[in-house]
């Protein structure tokens, strides 16, 4: 008996599947995937957008949109993102912000934030590819057509659920300071008969009217051709309770050396030369803005400005992504590096996110047809105003997450 018990033990245990192996998670292949887009430009409105994670094996996945701010969510099953950056993602550059990271227990998360109400017009996963593939294509759709997933609100933890947000709208109380460049005596730049002080006059003018279309309170540090010191367009803004700094330029620089519309933050320790040459145009003899110190130590006035900066530059940053993700989208053309650091005066305070939006440069022939043209400044004005919206709504949001 004792020998026919050891057979059938033997038999069971050779008849027995092995013991199962922790399958190790998936992994993304930053070099294979991609966002990216088709069509659209300034005529034609928003282009498509495609989403592309290339992975080292297939996993289960779910994809669905949120609101306020709208963000594209896709969930993974067993994917570790490692030591992938979402900047780094190729077309990053095409959207506000791309996040991504663990999210639950075998899940991690990527959130897209998008410049714009969209929907999902088809996701998939490939498995025939050399690596599994998903893909996720978007497609721009209205406002009343955009139709976020139930309870957005709560897709992401630890938010309020819908009943406990407030009803005001977003923009309500919101104040922007909307500074145009130069004035009076100074008209800035000039080429073909025109002056910079002019272009951004009327430009900031006609964006006021957008902005306060969308329940948005402007205020002008000039409305007229005047001059206005650069110490006291701060002091305006900051009278005023801007939550938002936003000067507005169309320099002139050597031929060949600039076009396209930049976004310059505040980075005294640029060496660009191109913004050397702007911050000597722009700061001629009045180089002290922002908090007044005076009385303080030197090295603890340096201290505070530093530490009051790390709220608002990541908030400046942020705008400066909103608004060249939503210029790409609607096909303005940009320089090379939209965004860019100087030490211009009119970004030195540190007590409000604050950005200067060249919005081309006038010395150069297509940058100044394009702000001559109504069709062209139209569109622009309509790109900055829903930048400037679409940055409130995810500054409060953040602000919000923050709290709880």
């Amino acid at each position: 008996m004792r020998g026919l018990a050891l057979i059938i033990a033997l038999l069971t245990l050779m008849l027995s599947p092995p013991p199962a192996v922790a399958q190790e998670a998936a992994r993304l292949v930053p070099g294979a995937s991609a966002l990216t887009s088709s069509g659209g430009g300034w005529l034609r409105g928003p282009p498509d957008m495609q989403l592309r994670l290339t992975l080292t094996r297939a996993v289960p996945y779910r994809v669905f949109l949120v609101g306020d701010p709208i963000r594209l969510i896709v969930d993974l099953k067993d994917v570790d993102f490692a030591n992938a950056k979402a900047q780094d993602l190729f077309g990053a550059d095409l959207v506000p912000a791309i996040r991504w990271g663990h999210y639950r227990r075998g899940w991690s998360r990527m959130v897209v934030e998008l410049p714009g109400p969209y929907r999902v017009a088809s996701a998939g996963l490939r498995t025939g590819a050399p690596q599994p593939q998903i893909t996720v294509a978007l497609e721009p759709v209205s406002e009343a057509e955009f139709a976020p997933r139930p309870s957005a609100a709560t897709a992401l933890r630890d938010l309020p659920a819908p009943a406990d947000l407030p009803e005001a709208p977003i923009t309500e109380g919101l104040v922007v300071a909307l500074d145009p460049g130069h004035g009076g005596f100074d008209p800035g730049a000039q080429a073909g008969g025109e002056t910079e002080a002019d272009l951004v006059l009327e430009f900031a003018l006609d964006l006021r009217k957008a902005l306060e279309a969308r329940g948005v309170n402007v205020a002008m540090t000039r409305e007229d051709d005047s001059f206005v010191a650069l110490e006291d367009r701060m002091t305006l803004a900051r009278e005023a309770g801007a939550r938002l700094f936003l000067s507005l330029h169309a320099d002139a620089l050597p031929k060949g050396q600039a076009a396209g519309a930049t976004v310059y933050l505040w980075n005294p320790a640029s060496d660009n030369r191109a913004a050397r040459q702007l911050a000597m145009r722009h700061g001629r003899d009045d180089l002290l803005a922002g908090v007044d110190l005076a009385g303080q130590d030197d090295a603890l006035a340096g201290a505070l400005m530093d530490f009051a900066r790390t709220d608002t530059q990541p908030r400046s940053e942020n705008f400066a992504r909103w608004l060249t993700s939503r210029m790409a989208l609607m096909g303005i053309g940009m320089h090379g590096r939209p965004v860019q650091g100087a030490a211009f005066a009119v970004l030195k305070s540190p007590d409000m996110p604050s950005a200067l939006l060249e919005l081309g440069f006038i010395s150069d022939d297509a940058d100044r047809a394009n702000l001559t043209n109504p069709l062209w400044r139209a569109r622009m004005v309509e790109v900055v105003a829903d930048a400037i919206t679409g940055w409130a709504r995810d500054d409060a949001a953040r602000a919000s997450m923050l709290r709880h």
